[in-house]
């Protein structure tokens, strides 16, 4: 389990099989688009819903003893009052949108139902795209010749089935991601709320609810994204798959672990020399070009915001990475279950690979007995 030759080949399948489908890495592309569209929609709503009660103008008066401070006035009347006779220099200054009728009074329920379509839709977009990597990695993994067997257009044949077919499973999947965020902003809220209080087990209380949660939500993101790839290769709905997903993932708990810390191990090293290189050109750029630009005060802001913005978008990216990573394996572990090897049931992985894990059996073998 713990080779390191079986994992080093392991990658070399992996690179292997974005380069035959090279149009993976352009996938991200359509994702900042989609959730570009997403959060803009959501953006001009709450601009809307915060714009859409009634001007409420103040009375602002530069002596605070003033008994007409902060009282509701209109812009209309105010010079025909006395306020300005009782406290000198006061002005009616704009406040806030508001109201008193009912739709004002629950302003907040609407924001709070706008947070939450804007949650489903991220991770409706984000299991979209799960989805279809998934699907076209899948297809190069259960190819018998590669890449002969690779039916064409992969990623836009396995978006058309994502869209066609599975909206429903990926929806209500991100419907209960959806719902455990709105909770945790939710009880974020309230311990905001409760800093300055002095309940101490009630303070306690939402702190151990927010742990809670957090992990539930860490729990569901693991669950949704393998029932995600197990929905992409079987096409089951999504209860279906997060059982199937689960049970196997569960059967082959050592490798998971395993290959959970090389993962995140190759794709951090990864993204930190994408951001180290992305920094150094950036300060090079601004050494060498200095005579041509702007004078630059703080030479490390644009160098921090360039390691930043580099390190997010390199993220991105390595998505399409860590989606074929957990993809063939899963195919990996589905192959050794229901193949042999027999010319009846032959293995769907590479021979190179096949050899390695014979040997490695034998290995294991000849040291029980020993």
């Amino acid at each position: 389990i713990f080779d390191p030759v079986i994992y080093s080949h392991n990658v070399y399948v992996i690179f292997r099989a974005i380069s035959h489908i090279m149009s993976t890495l352009f996938y991200p592309l359509i994702t900042f688009l989609l959730l570009a569209i997403c959060v803009s929609y959501s953006a001009v709503t709450a601009v809307f819903l915060a714009s859409s009660g009634e001007a409420v103008y103040k009375v602002t008066a530069a002596d605070h003893q003033c008994v007409y401070a902060n009282l509701t006035c209109s812009l209309l009347t105010f010079n025909q009052t006395n306020v300005t006779k009782v406290c000198p220099g006061a002005q009616c200054m704009f406040a806030f949108y508001g109201g008193e009728s009912l739709y004002h009074q629950y302003i907040l329920v609407l924001h709070l139902c706008n947070l939450f379509v804007v949650l489903w839709l991220v991770n409706f977009i984000y299991a979209l795209g799960q989805c279809t990597l998934a699907g076209a990695f899948a297809s190069y993994y259960w190819a018998p010749r590669k890449p002969k067997d690779i039916p064409p257009f992969p990623l836009y044949s396995s978006f058309s089935r994502a869209i066609r077919y599975h909206t429903g499973s990926l929806a209500f999947g991100s419907l209960i991601l959806a719902w455990v965020q709105v909770v945790r902003v939710v009880l974020m809220y309230l311990d905001h709320k409760l800093k300055g209080s002095q309940n101490c087990v009630a303070r306690f209380l939402v702190c151990c609810l927010r742990c809670c949660f957090w992990s539930l939500e860490r729990f569901i993101k693991f669950l949704n994204k393998n029932a995600y790839i197990m929905i992409a290769i079987y096409g089951k709905n999504f209860c279906t798959s997060s059982k199937d997903a689960f049970s196997l993932l569960m059967r082959n708990i050592l490798r998971v672990a395993t290959l959970d810390c090389i993962t995140w191990f190759l794709l951090f090293i990864g993204k930190l020399f994408i951001a180290g290189v992305a920094s150094i050109l950036t300060l090079v750029f601004l050494r060498l070009f200095q005579e041509f630009l702007p004078t630059v005060n703080y030479v490390l802001v644009p160098i921090v915001m360039v390691i930043i913005g580099s390190y997010m978008i390199a993220n991105g990216f390595f998505n399409v990475f860590c989606t074929c990573v957990e993809t063939l394996f899963l195919c990996f572990c589905e192959d050794l279950e229901r193949n042999d090897g027999s010319s009846s049931k032959p293995y769907y992985i590479s021979p190179g690979l096949h050899k390695i894990l014979r040997k490695g059996e034998e290995r294991a073998k000849s040291c029980a007995s020993s």
